[in-house]
C-alpha cells in the first residue's frame, strides 16, 4: 500500500466521525433561525444545549419488555419531556450514539482481524445493555426495534428490522477503509453489516452505492467523478450543476429534504460532496449548519470528503478535538483485513 492510499483510508475513517461530532449540538434542528440563535454560525466543536426548540423527544416512547430490553437505563426519565436535546449529556467533540458503535466495529475488526458479524453483534448487544457505556439521550428506532426483538428472544441477526434512515450508514465508511483493496468483498460486507441492524432494500441499495464510490475514491479517483458513474439513482451532475450557485439552505431544504430518510438524505450527502469535493473543512461546516439530520449525513459526508483529501487534508483541530480520538487511533487499521 503506497502513502496516498494510507492517507485516504484514515481520511474516509477518520472524516465519519468528525463530520457528526461537528454537527452533533446542531442535530435535528429544523428551524434554522433557532439553530443560529442557539448557536452562532458553527465552525468548530460545540457543546449542546437545552432547551432544543426542534426536540420532538416528549413524543418518542419506548418500553422494554424486561431486562433483554433495557436500553434507556438513566435516560429514560428524559423521554416524554419537551425541550430536551438529543444529545445532552455529550461534550464538544464527543460522537453519537452510532459513531460511538463505530468505534466498536473497528475494535472488533482489529482484534479479529476482520469482519465477524456474530463479534460485533455481541459486542453491540454488551454495549447497549450495559448502563455506563454511553451518556447519549435518544436511541433510534432501529435500536429499540432490535432490542424489543433481542427481549422476545430472537437471535441476534434476526432481531433488525427494516429502516430507511441514513444512519444505517453510519459505518460503511469504516468497513470500506478496512475492505478497500477489494470490491468485490467490501460490498459483500457492508451488506451483511448493514443487514444486521437495517435489512431494508431501500437501505441496502444506498449503503451498495456509498460502498463503490467510496472504494473508487480510495483508489484514486476523483470524488466528483465517482459520485457521477456510481451514484446515477441518487446523483444528477446536470442538475448539480444548475443548483451550484443556490444557497446550501435552499438547496438542502426545498430542492432535498434534511430530514434523516434515504431517499432525500443520500442525494443531499452526494450534492454536498460534489460541491466541497475539494474542502473537508467548507463541507463539513455547511453541512453542520444547515441541521436536519446532519449528524449522520455527516458521517457520510465526512467518509468521502476525508477519503478525497486524505487525513492531510483534514484540519488538525478536527482531529485532535474529538472526544475519541485516542480510541479511534489505537485501533486504526494497519493492514488490510479479510473476511472471516
Amino acid at each position: 500500500m503506497n502513502e496516498t492510499d494510507e492517507a485516504q483510508r484514515q481520511g474516509a475513517i477518520w472524516g465519519g466521525f468528525i463530520g457528526d461530532a461537528h454537527a452533533m449540538p446542531a442535530h435535528w434542528y429544523y428551524d434554522r433561525k433557532a439553530l443560529h440563535r442557539d448557536y452562532g454560525h458553527i465552525v468548530d466543536y460545540l457543546a449542546p444545549q437545552n432547551p432544543h426548540p426542534d426536540s420532538i423527544l416528549w413524543r418518542s416512547s419506548y418500553k422494554p419488555e424486561n431486562e433483554r430490553g433495557e436500553i434507556l437505563h438513566d435516560q429514560a426519565r428524559f423521554w416524554g419531556k419537551r425541550g430536551v436535546h438529543y444529545h445532552q449529556n455529550l461534550a464538544a467533540g464527543d460522537n453519537t450514539l452510532n459513531l460511538q458503535l463505530a468505534r466498536l466495529l473497528l475494535d472488533s475488526l482489529r482484534e479479529k482481524k476482520g469482519y465477524d458479524p456474530d463479534d460485533y453483534l455481541e459486542r453491540y448487544i454488551d454495549f447497549m445493555l450495559n448502563p455506563g457505556s454511553h451518556r447519549d439521550t435518544y436511541l433510534e428506532e432501529y435500536h429499540r426495534n432490535f432490542f424489543t426483538n433481542h427481549a422476545r428472544g430472537k437471535a441476534p441477526r434476526k432481531c433488525g428490522q427494516p429502516d430507511i434512515h441514513i444512519g444505517g450508514l453510519a459505518h460503511v465508511g469504516v468497513l470500506c477503509a478496512y475492505f478497500h483493496d477489494d470490491l468485490s468483498l467490501a460490498r459483500e460486507v457492508v451488506r451483511e453489516h448493514v443487514g444486521l441492524t437495517h435489512p431494508a432494500p431501500a437501505l441496502l441499495r444506498a449503503a451498495d452505492t456509498l460502498t463503490q464510490i467510496l472504494i473508487f475514491v480510495m483508489d484514486s479517483m476523483p470524488l466528483r467523478q465517482a459520485i457521477v458513474e456510481f451514484g446515477t439513482d441518487y446523483f444528477s451532475e446536470k442538475r448539480s450543476y444548475d443548483l451550484y450557485g443556490r444557497p446550501d439552505d435552499v438547496v438542502i431544504g426545498s430542492v432535498f429534504s434534511p430530514a434523516c430518510y434515504i431517499q432525500d438524505a443520500l442525494p443531499a450527502s452526494l450534492y454536498l460532496a460534489w460541491k466541497y469535493a475539494e474542502s473537508f473543512a467548507a463541507g463539513t461546516i455547511a453541512n453542520t449548519n444547515l441541521g436536519g439530520d446532519n449528524c449522520h449525513r455527516g458521517a457520510v459526508l465526512g467518509s468521502l470528503l476525508g477519503a478525497a483529501v486524505g487525513i492531510d487534508g483534514i484540519p488538525p483541530q478536527f482531529v485532535g478535538g474529538l472526544q475519541l480520538r485516542d480510541a479511534i487511533q489505537a485501533v486504526m487499521p494497519s493492514e488490510s483485513a479479510v473476511l472471516t
